[in-house]
């Protein structure tokens, strides 16, 4: 397959993914970065990613506007700017390897943790734990948010122990996640991201990334989800395994 075809198709999945995610799939947002990374250099599809999640946060944040914790933006938001400042001086100091190696690892575990919980495991953190255990989850987040936009697991690990109603569970993680989306804006212009040519591959996505979240709308009551989760979980550890090895025999 030529370059400029590979990159179309993962590009197409990838926005898919992220749209259905929104749509109701929550989760299987997290494999659009490993799928990107085939076809373009890690750090360039996370920008091109980067605006398509910043319009469909807007729906979300607008759909739970009113139910939100306080609390735990308080204490989380600043550890994940602290990670996404990290995330970028990773991405800026190291290869291009590097970072899809970091990718890679980050893809594999994150489906390994999923289906661990999947299978009833869990990472038991008193509801109380204190705020600067919260503020440590956060830069994780923001780091692995930064990298391969994939910031939710730390982020569940600190705040799902809380068993916060659901409305507030929605609401308080799509308004974090808002807002580090618009904190990361900065890094990628800074990464010199920002291009016409990026933009431009944005642009062409955002129709698929709009159709998908009402399909993911319209399927998610008609999918079976544990299959479903299993299988995106799969590949999330093998397309991981895989640009780690691409990472490592560049």
């Amino acid at each position: 397959m030529q370059p400029d075809h590979l990159y179309y198709l993962c590009a197409f999945v990838a926005v898919l993914l992220s749209g259905l995610a929104k749509g109701g799939f929550a989760g299987v947002g997290a494999l659009a970065m490993p799928i990107m990374a085939l076809g373009v250099d890690p750090v360039r599809g996370a920008a091109i990613m980067l605006p398509i999640l910043i319009v469909q946060d807007a729906v979300s944040v607008w759909a739970f506007r009113h139910s939100w914790d306080r609390y735990v933006i308080k204490v989380m938001l600043p550890g994940m700017a602290a990670g996404v400042g990290l995330g970028y001086v990773f991405a800026a100091q190291v290869p291009e390897t590097t970072v899809l190696g970091a990718l890679g690892l980050i893809s594999t575990l994150f489906g390994l943790q999923r289906l661990w919980v999947e299978r009833g495991g869990t990472m038991v953190l008193p509801s109380n734990s204190p705020a600067w255990m919260g503020m440590l989850f956060g830069v994780a987040s923001g780091f692995t948010s930064q990298i391969a936009h994939a910031g939710s697991p730390p982020f569940q690990m600190w705040v799902l122990p809380k068993r916060l109603p659901r409305d507030m569970l929605v609401g308080t993680t799509a308004i974090a996640f808002a807002a580090m989306n618009w904190i990361k804006v900065p890094a990628y212009a800074a990464l010199g991201q920002f291009t016409r040519e990026n933009l431009l591959a944005t642009a062409m996505l955002v129709p698929v990334a709009v159709l998908a979240t009402f399909a993911g709308v319209a399927l998610v009551r008609r999918v079976d989800p544990a299959r479903f989760y299993t299988l995106i979980y799969v590949l999330m550890v093998l397309l991981g395994i895989k640009l780690m090895a691409d990472a490592l025999l560049a």
